[in-house]
């Protein structure tokens, strides 16, 4: 589906092209109010999506480097954290989710800056008609994953990179590749928004047809670019995943290897830390996932099971095909396996069905395996924490394979009609070519944004402060180096 196509064609299936809404326009003259269920279930996602980073991610990385550089990916990832939730508040979320102008493909306008505008009577559009939830609920939730996908590139150039250059490289890599890319995937007026357009254009006069339809057409304007291809991303398998996972390998390129890469022995220093971190980050995949549909109903029950039994299947599908290649099943086969699930059913949950999420899990693991061992090592490229061939890799099998498995045929959940019957969510057209080939443009489009604009930022930075740390400072770690503490003191 290519939402253009749908609006001259009666608007069929328009709305469920993302997961997460921009704020949309209150038709009615009073505020709607929102149900006190999806309000706390939202609430309850936002603190979900946390955990994953902090202390999820922060332990699931911490454990792969060497314990001399531990403290300094727990300092790395919390810093991003605390610097992006500034910077989402003072500009990110009116960079991403408000009409930009000119520029409304690509980027939101400064119209919310410093959440001007937005307080506890404000409210925001779910994916139902006549649904809300109150708007800072809506900015907090979009804030962890903001914080969460720079962090996601530290593990590239795990030890080696000046934390100066890394927080200097955050802010710019948000302000000018995240932002807009969450704007140009998720950001549309919403379902109300559609059907008052849709009902305009069907209750018109005949002398009055025109303005109608050309207010329909403004509804198709205010939208960014990618959501206007028709890519489906429920939860952020570009916005998130592939962007930060080229972005990384982009990095881990310019920065070059860590000494002794692939010379001496760089094994992770503690596992158990890597296991409990991914336990936390699966478990606050379900806010990520299930909290993306923003109500509390049963397409939030659908991607809490799909998160489920993807996450399943790709943890078993690597274990297994590791344990032909190299004779023996690993705990870090395993819980690599399990993020590559995560990250591959992030676009998926709420359109795939629970089968075809097992599917798109089993091979999501497989491949992903097979580029954290073979290609990699074939490319000899010192991607530290494999973000590349995990994130950017299974992020780019889930959006395509989001294309395949939203067919009502497969058990998927079909695509949304806002505008044939408003308050009812029923199948729109679906058509299995032009729904891949909007998840293949959209994927191009992603890789091609966050490679060309990160590589670009990474070369800025080096020129500003440079991005890595002496020979001396990375063969005594960063912790002492960067940080003057250590992360154990036996």
């Amino acid at each position: 589906m290519t939402l253009m196509r749908s609006l001259k064609t009666g608007l069929a299936g328009l709305g469920a092209s993302v997961a997460l809404a921009a704020p949309a326009l209150a038709q009615a003259a009073a505020t709607p109010v929102p149900n006190k269920g999806d309000t706390t279930w939202m609430l309850i996602s936002t603190i979900l999506v946390l955990l994953m980073t902090i202390p999820g991610l922060a332990l699931f990385y911490g454990g792969l480097v060497r314990t001399k550089n531990m403290l300094s990916v727990l300092t790395q990832v919390f810093s991003i954290v605390t610097i992006v939730a500034l910077l989402w508040v003072t500009y990110g979320y009116s960079l991403a989710f408000t009409n930009g102008g000119a520029l409304n493909d690509f980027v939101g306008g400064f119209s919310k800056a410093f959440l001007a505008g937005v307080d506890p009577t404000t409210v925001v559009g779910t994916f139902s008609n006549g649904v809300y939830i109150p708007e800072l609920v809506f900015v907090c939730f979009q804030m962890t994953f903001a914080c969460i996908t720079p962090a996601l590139i530290v593990g590239a150039f795990a030890e080696r990179i000046k934390f100066s250059a890394l927080l200097l490289f955050t802010v710019l890599w948000v302000t000018f590749i995240y932002f807009p890319m969450a704007h140009m995937v998720w950001y549309w007026g919403g379902p109300d928004v559609v059907a008052a357009a849709a009902k305009a254009v069907a209750d018109a006069a005949p002398d009055a047809k025109a303005a109608a339809e050309a207010a329909l057409e403004a509804v198709n304007a205010d939208a960014g670019l990618l959501f206007k291809w028709g890519a489906l991303d429920f939860a952020g398998g570009t916005v998130v995943h592939i962007n930060a996972g080229v972005a990384g390998l982009v990095g881990a390129i310019i920065i070059g290897k860590r000494i002794g890469y692939g010379k001496d022995v760089l094994a992770p220093h503690s596992l158990t830390m890597t296991m409990i971190g991914a336990a936390l980050l699966w478990v606050g995949w379900f806010g990520f996932n299930a909290g993306s549909n923003l109500e509390a109903n049963g397409t939030a029950a659908l991607a809490m099971i799909n998160t489920f039994v993807a996450t399943a299947g790709a943890g078993v599908s690597w274990l297994f095909v590791e344990w032909a290649a190299k004779g023996k099943p690993s705990l870090l086969g395993l819980v690599s396996g399990v993020i590559a699930g995560l990250v591959a059913v992030t676009p998926a949950a709420g359109f795939a069905g629970p089968m075809g999420s097992i599917v798109l899990g089993l091979v999501a693991g497989a491949v992903c395996f097979f580029f954290c061992s073979t290609v990699k090592n074939a490319l000899k490229y010192d991607d530290s924490l494999d973000v590349f061939g995990i994130h950017a890799v299974g992020g780019i099998i889930g959006a395509i394979g989001t294309g395949i498995l939203v067919s009502p045929a497969l058990g998927g959940a079909g695509l949304a009609d806002y505008a044939s019957k408003p308050g009812e969510l029923v199948p729109g057209a679906y058509d299995l070519v032009t729904q891949v080939w909007a998840q293949t443009k959209g994927v191009l489009f992603t890789i091609v944004w966050t490679g060309v604009g990160s590589a670009i930022l990474f070369k800025l930075v080096d020129i500003i402060v440079g991005l890595r740390v002496t020979q001396e400072q990375e063969r005594e770690g960063l912790d002492i180096a960067e940080h003057g503490e250590r992360a154990y003191n036996y």
